[in-house]
Order: structure tokens, then C-alpha cells, then sequence
């Protein structure tokens, strides 16, 4: 039984998982779409709202600290072992998908209200089903930023 259990394990154990849900919201930030499994765009979706969420928060804080550290546990969603590819750090892409989240994506959905005109809290990506993939039938679904 699965009482009280929120996640999705995805067949995989917890750092895995947690890297892998990272690597996917990250290009899905940086290309604005990803194709990939049913069971995954649900989970990288859950992801993805709540950086998108985080960085809100941390454009609307009151104070400097609360805005800092609401950047700081962003960022510790983007943050892996710096190994050195080609003589230089492979951390320029997500630094750069950092910025444009706290530069453009939470000052677009910040504005966002819903029908009631309270502020939105999540619904930042779409889920689109596909069908199911050729080789073994799993269903498949582009995942999308709502923009």
C-alpha cells in the first residue's frame, strides 16, 4: 500500500531520481518543451512549479534575506559536482537558465491571476499526450511552459 506516499519513485533510487527530475527541469526551463514519458512530465512538472514558484517568492519577498534565500534553494536545484569538460567548468548553461528563470520567467508569472484575482500558485506548464511510443508502448507527452 502506498499510504501518505507523494512521489513517484520512477523505478529508480532517490539520488538518481532527484538528478534526473533536476536535468529535465532544467532543459525544460532552458528550451521551453521536452518530450518525454507520461509518468516523468508529471513529476518534472511538479518540479518545475515549485522552482517557478520559489523564484516568484523570491522576486515579491519584503526583505533581502527572504529573497536570498528563497535564490538559495533555487539554486541548490541547479548546483552538481563541477567536473572540468574541454579545460573549462560545465556551469555557464545553468547559471544562464538560473538567471532567466529569476529574470524572465518569474516576472512573467508573477502577474498571473486566476478567476477570483488572487495570485496563482502552480499551473506554469501543460501536458500534452502524444500516444505511445513504438518500441514498447509507453505512453509519451510533451511537457510545455505555459507562457
Amino acid at each position: 500500500m502506498r499510504h501518505k506516499v507523494r512521489t513517484r519513485t520512477l523505478g529508480r533510487q532517490t539520488g538518481h531520481r532527484i538528478a534526473m527530475l533536476r536535468n529535465m527541469a532544467i532543459s525544460l526551463l532552458e528550451h521551453e518543451k521536452i518530450t518525454t514519458t507520461l509518468t516523468r512530465a508529471h513529476e518534472v512538472s511538479r518540479f518545475t512549479d515549485r522552482l517557478i514558484n520559489m523564484a516568484i517568492k523570491a522576486k515579491n519577498a519584503e526583505s533581502e534575506a527572504d529573497a536570498l534565500a528563497y535564490k538559495r534553494r533555487v539554486f541548490d536545484n541547479f548546483r552538481y559536482s563541477t567536473r572540468v569538460r574541454n579545460g573549462n567548468l560545465h556551469d555557464s548553461v545553468k547559471r544562464s537558465v538560473a538567471q532567466d528563470l529569476f529574470e524572465k520567467l518569474a516576472v512573467q508569472f508573477s502577474d498571473r491571476k486566476n478567476e477570483e484575482g488572487a495570485a496563482c500558485n502552480g499551473g506554469y506548464t501543460r501536458i500534452t499526450h502524444l500516444g505511445c511510443r513504438k518500441g514498447d508502448g509507453a505512453p509519451m507527452a510533451i511537457v510545455e511552459l505555459v507562457l
